[in-house]
Parts: C-alpha cells; structure tokens; sequence
C-alpha cells in the first residue's frame, strides 16, 4: 500500500485524492511522506556480477540501508544464464534494469565493459566500482571501501 501512495504522489495527486483512493485518512498521508523525509539521501540500489565475496557485501549493503541488492557469485553467474533463451535473458535483463532505475542512485560491482554498459543504460547517476582482476582475486570487492562509499552517499 505504501508503495502505491507513494506513486500516486509522485504522478501529481493531491494528499486528499490519494487518500480517498487508497480508504484512509489525508493525515496519514501526510505522515508517510513526513516520514520518508527524515532519512538522509537518495534511494540506492547495489548490483553486481560476479561477486566472490557476495555474503560480506550483502552484510555491508544491509547495514548501510541499500534499499536494493541484486548479487551475483560466478556460480550464480553461470547458473542464471544456463538454459534460458535469448529472449528470457532479455526479459530478466529489462527486468533488472526497470528495479535498478527505481532508485536515485546505483552502485555497480562489476568488471569495466559490462559495468560501463549497465550505467549507460541507466542513465543516471550511478557509480561504477571496478572488482579486482588480478588473478586469485578475481569478483573480490574491499567491504570496507564499499561501506565508506555507500555511507557518503547517505551523507
């Protein structure tokens, strides 16, 4: 429900006319909006693939309050892509990529080319974090370094 007073606001209704749409009283209106106004920042979103260390980055994505992760290791990799069709890829891609563009801002775990494409198609303000590509390290992501940006972000 609050998602859906919430994208009425956003589409111009009056606090009244969403009220009376939804069944509840103007005041409670008010107080939702109240309420998302006392957190700091934007909404933020977190992917990334392939991610090595995917429990230590979902811990430090729920501590920081990313309001949507989507995490991926190389198994998980592998593993989502295996036995689809192209056109189910693209149906789950345009999927992610609708989630992602929900939030003000996104962080991208990734490697340079796909990471650089997904902020493109984004087109909005979001960080592209490049993983390490050394050998034996490979999808291995700094969870402090993560925690530090993420927490300027909400700042």
């Amino acid at each position: 429900m609050i998602d859906e007073v919430l994208a009425l606001r956003q589409s111009g209704l009056s606090q009244q006319d969403v009220a009376e749409r939804v069944g509840t009283d103007r005041t409670f209106i008010s107080r939702l909006e109240t309420l998302g106004e006392i957190r700091k920042g934007g909404s933020i979103a977190l992917a990334g693939v392939p991610v090595a260390n995917k429990d230590e980055i979902l811990k430090v994505a729920e501590d920081e309050g990313v309001d949507f992760t989507f995490l991926l290791s190389e198994a998980e990799q592998w593993s989502f892509l295996q036995g689809k069709s192209g056109f189910e890829l693209f149906g789950e891609a345009a999927d992610l990529l609708e989630r992602l563009s929900a939030h003000e801002i996104v962080v991208i775990l990734g490697h340079n080319r796909p990471a650089q494409i997904l902020s493109a198609l984004l087109a909005r303000r979001s960080i592209v974090l490049h993983l390490a590509q050394v050998e034996g390290t490979d999808g291995h992501f700094d969870p402090l370094s993560l925690a530090g940006i993420l927490d300027r972000f909400r700042a």
